[in-house]
C-alpha cells in the first residue's frame, strides 16, 4: 500500500469519505496535499491513514476544528492522542448495569416516596429511564444498600451515608485529576512530544488500580481508628454511668 497512488475518486472509494469531504479536509489543512503529476493529484497510504484517523476522532466526538488543533499540536500524531483519549474515557468500573422497576425498588428497599427516589437518583444509585424503569449503574453498590436496609437501617439514613461517600469520593477524584494534569499531562503539552501521549495513556492505566487501592487502604485505616475511638467513647460513657 506504501507505493499505492490513487486519484481523489479512488481515494473516496477506498476510504468511504466523499470527494467533497476530502477536498474540505484539504482546505482545512487536515489532509496533506496530493502529489501532482500531469495536472492530476495522487494520494497514497499516508492519506488513507489520515482520513481513517479523522473518521475515528469524529466518532469519538471531536469536531473538525478540535481535530485540526490536535493534529497541529502533535505534529500529526493524532493516533497517539486518540489512544490516550480512549484510555482516559474508558470506564473505571467493571460492572454491567442492572435494570429494575419501581415495584422492584419498593420491594427491595421500601422506596416508595418520590423524594427518596429523587435522592437516590441524585446520589447516582439509580438513573430514571421513564415508564417507572431505572438503570442501576453499580449493582454492587445497590446490593450493599439492600444489605444495610436488611439490618433495619432506615433508607433515608443509608442514602445520607451514600451522599457523604459521593462527596468524599469526588474530592479524592479531583485530587487525582490535579495530580494527573499537573505532573503528567501538562509537561507533555509543553514539550510537544508526540510520543508523550502514549506514555500518558500508560500512566492512566497504571493510575486506575493505584487510585482504587489507595482509596480503599486509606479508608480501612481511617475506619479502624474511627471504630476504636467510638468504642472508647461508649465504654467511657458506660463506666461513668452516663
Amino acid at each position: 500500500m506504501a507505493d499505492e497512488q490513487l486519484t481523489i475518486d479512488e481515494l473516496a472509494q477506498r476510504t468511504g469519505v466523499t470527494v467533497r469531504n476530502i477536498r474540505a479536509h484539504q482546505s482545512r489543512g487536515l489532509l496533506q496535499p496530493p502529489v501532482v503529476r500531469a495536472r492530476t493529484g495522487y494520494y497514497g497510504a499516508e492519506h488513507i491513514t489520515r482520513l481513517e484517523l479523522i473518521r475515528e476522532m469524529q466518532a469519538e466526538g471531536f469536531n473538525l476544528k478540535a481535530i485540526g488543533r490536535l493534529l497541529a499540536q502533535t505534529d500529526g500524531a493524532g493516533g497517539e492522542v486518540l489512544g490516550f483519549m480512549g484510555s482516559v474515557l474508558s470506564p473505571f468500573a467493571d460492572e454491567d448495569p442492572e435494570y429494575v422497576t419501581r415495584e422492584e425498588l419498593a420491594a427491595r428497599f421500601a422506596i416508595t416516596d418520590r423524594k427518596l427516589l429523587a435522592r437516590a437518583e441524585k446520589a447516582q444509585l439509580i438513573v430514571a429511564l421513564g415508564d417507572d424503569r431505572f438503570e442501576v449503574p453499580s449493582p454492587r453498590l445497590l446490593a450493599a444498600g439492600e444489605a444495610v436496609a436488611a439490618l433495619g437501617v432506615p433508607v433515608d439514613h443509608a442514602l445520607a451515608v451514600l451522599e457523604q461517600i459521593n462527596r468524599s469520593s469526588q474530592a479524592v477524584a479531583d485530587a487525582f485529576i490535579r495530580l494527573f494534569r499537573d505532573d503528567i499531562l501538562r509537561p507533555i503539552e509543553t514539550s510537544g512530544d508526540a510520543a508523550g501521549w502514549a506514555r500518558a495513556a500508560a500512566a492512566v492505566e497504571q493510575l486506575r488500580p493505584l487510585a482504587s487501592e489507595a482509596l480503599l487502604s486509606a479508608f480501612q485505616q481511617v475506619m479502624t481508628h474511627s471504630v476504636e475511638k467510638a468504642l472508647g467513647e461508649e465504654l467511657t460513657k458506660r463506666s461513668s454511668g452516663r
